[in-house]
């Protein structure tokens, strides 16, 4: 696969939301590395040390769902130093990653074996509204608590505010720790919310509200949504060579 096909490739799987987001914020391709792709590496997170593990993996482009932060003062323009310098190319997909019907929320019901969404999660007025899901037969909150650490790998929190057997879910993944998101989920009559991120606005307002909260990390309630993507590409261009890079647990 050549740079042009995989830009393609890009055009065709998210389509319209590219044009939503075409802010030049949510989505760039870094043309660093060889015209020729055989070896994709993926992540979540962009940072110096994943650019160091590329090279080390002989990756020819890095597909990550976020770009290194600007408020990380000084790292985007260090890991751009690096790519020009190991001749690595980059391509991040936020926002149209997060709503794709292969994206970041839709591939966590499915880790989690939530086959029936209901609603995918979407932008309205700038915001994310939850996906929403249901299981089959519910389970127990404890259940899904230990279902959700398995898949993640992780530890992660977990708030039992009220007695309710779990059927339907609410998700946003990363940074889904508004009230107002945990108040959609409300709304939806979901059972329990699952995200990324909490503060303490989030556990009281779950608790008020009587809503099984459960916080894993950004990272690696987001890592499903890229695995997907890079799927797809490797679907279309079977001999391309598919790595993880690995992540810490740092959240």
């Amino acid at each position: 696969m050549n740079t042009e096909q995989f830009n393609e490739l890009i055009e065709k799987l998210f389509g319209d939301l590219l044009k939503q987001f075409n802010n030049g914020e949510e989505f760039a391709f870094y043309n660093y590395g060889p015209e020729l792709i055989s070896r994709i590496g993926y992540a979540t997170n962009i940072t110096p040390e994943l650019i160091e593990q590329a090279a080390q993996k002989k990756v020819d482009l890095i597909v990550t769902h976020h770009d290194a932060w600007d408020f990380v003062f000084g790292m985007k323009e260090e890991c751009h130093k690096l790519l020009a310098s190991y001749g690595i190319s980059h391509f991040f997909v936020h926002l149209p990653l997060d709503y794709a019907d292969f994206g970041t929320c839709n591939s966590l019901f499915k880790a989690l074996g939530i086959e029936n969404v209901i609603q995918q999660s979407i932008d309205v007025e700038d915001r994310s509204l939850p996906g929403v899901g249901e299981f089959e037969y519910p389970i127990s909150f404890q259940e899904l608590s230990e279902r959700v650490s398995t898949v993640l790998c992780e530890s992660i929190k977990s708030w039992k505010n009220s007695q309710k057997r779990i059927k339907r879910v609410g998700i946003i993944t990363g940074a889904g720790n508004s009230t107002k998101s945990l108040r959609d989920a409300h709304d939806s009559e979901c059972d329990a919310y699952i995200t990324g991120e909490k503060i303490l606005y989030t556990i009281q307002y779950a608790k008020f509200i009587k809503m099984n909260l459960i916080v894993g990390s950004h990272t690696f309630t987001e890592i499903f949504g890229v695995k997907s993507l890079v799927e797809k590409i490797k679907g279309k261009y079977d001999s391309l060579e598919i790595i993880e890079l690995v992540e810490d647990h740092d959240e």
